[in-house]
């Protein structure tokens, strides 16, 4: 086993395992946080968008920066600055009014945008990590491995980041709202230790034509070239923007219509993260057996089906299945095309090209936590508060229909994954 065998990839391994804890606890404590301060759709959808900002502005950069530099040591002093914010933005809620605020309280709109600037620092730090980390990979784990290596770790992440981590921040909120920030920074400081672990030759950057724009052109290139791995980050793109606008929307929804406390809702939450789980263990045997061109359709197939039901019922069993299947599509998308990306791309091009397929492919999200709290705010005069909720899933399900009749028609899938 790879976990038995290779004390790298071990190391890497924990440093995700208790990372992604930490992920998983800021899920839930961040918006759950926001929604204390208001229940303004667009104000809690605009803090969901600055946190994933980053993707947008700072993706191209990341992998520049990448290939520059020593991997290993840049996650490292990622993971201290995520800490030391995490503690900052402890200190600032400790410092602050009681919550929740009364509606209409003076101070929501500056609490609003403080928590918003400590999430687009915070999503500019994790674009820099987690961008270096997926090119670490490769350097750790044999090419023939690397479709297990990304399903155990996804696997982890998911039992860490969605499993455990929102129903524990659930209880803590319960306890105190610093706390679950509190355990988070402690994960930011374990994931470094393990990362400083790993016992692998300094990453030398290769020589690269001088100027960001030059290296930057390299990996433009090869993207352009690769047509198939362009049509990928092009369809990612539109899924986590409906993807985001459905999370964004999900705290509201589980409290209006759910009527559900931060621990339920967190426990909500488990039920992506078993989907995660699961698509982790068995979607490389599936994909083994049905091809990773059958594979890439199955899950496209499957993303409609989540945001459908959840527009459908009232039910947290229904909104539970939901999401179980919503999550086991991404796995299966997400082992198929990064294995593809790690196999294929040079190693000296592999940050500058995977940061311009994140460009694409999450650079999207802001955008799409913004339309949640738009849609929701804009068809609430004439739909009433509950049906406004709900119209984002109505709206995210007809375009999953979309996305999947392109996906048929744009990836006539090439002989490089029809493995």
């Amino acid at each position: 086993m790879l976990l038995t065998a290779n004390r790298n990839f071990r190391l890497l391994f924990s440093a995700s395992a208790v990372s992604n804890l930490g992920d998983g606890i800021s899920l839930l404590a961040f918006p759950w946080l926001a929604t204390l301060i208001t229940r303004d759709p667009v104000m809690i959808g605009a803090v969901a968008a600055a946190g994933r900002l980053p993707w947008l502005l700072f993706s191209i950069p990341a992998g520049v920066i990448t290939d520059r530099t020593d991997r290993r040591r840049l996650m490292i002093q990622a993971d201290l600055f995520r800490l030391f914010l995490t503690l900052g933005i402890v200190g600032v809620i400790l410092s602050g009014p009681m919550l929740p605020l009364p509606e209409s309280a003076p101070q929501a709109a500056t609490l609003v945008l403080g928590l918003a600037a400590g999430a687009f620092l915070l999503g500019g730090a994790e674009v820099i990590r987690d961008n270096a980390a997926q090119t670490l990979l490769p350097r750790i784990v044999h090419s023939d491995e690397l479709e297990r290596a990304n399903g155990q770790l996804w696997s982890v992440e998911q039992i860490m980041g969605q499993f455990i981590g929102p129903p524990l921040a659930g209880f803590l909120i319960a306890l105190a709202i610093p706390i679950p920030f509190m355990a988070d920074a402690a994960t930011f400081a374990i994931a470094a230790l393990c990362i400083w672990a790993i016992q692998t030759s300094t990453h030398r950057a290769p020589r690269m034509p001088e100027g960001f724009w030059r290296e930057t052109s390299e990996g433009i290139r090869w993207l352009l070239d690769h047509r198939l791995i362009l049509s990928f980050a092009i369809l990612l793109g539109f899924m986590n923007m409906i993807g985001t606008a459905e999370i964004t929307i999900l705290v509201i929804y589980s409290q209006e219509i759910l009527e559900l406390s931060a621990a339920n809702y967190g426990i909500l939450l488990t039920a992506g993260a078993a989907g995660g789980v699961a698509g982790g263990l068995f979607c490389p045997a599936i994909i083994r057996r049905i091809g990773s061109a059958s594979a890439i359709t199955v899950a496209l197939a499957l993303f409609p089906v989540a945001p459908f039901l959840i527009w459908w019922t009232s039910s947290p069993y229904v909104v539970a299945v939901a999401l179980f299947l919503q999550m086991f599509a991404a796995l299966m998308w997400n082992i198929v095309t990064v294995s593809l990306r790690q196999r294929t791309i040079p190693d000296e091009l592999l940050g500058r090209v995977n940061s311009l397929y994140r460009f694409f492919g999450w650079g999207m999200m802001p955008i799409g936590a913004l339309l949640g709290g738009l849609i929701v705010s804009l068809g609430e005069p004439e739909l009433g508060r509950i049906a406004a909720i709900r119209l984002p899933y109505l709206l995210t399900g007809v375009f999953s229909v979309v996305l999947l009749l392109s996906g048929i028609f744009l990836l006539r899938l090439p002989q490089q994954l029809r493995t």
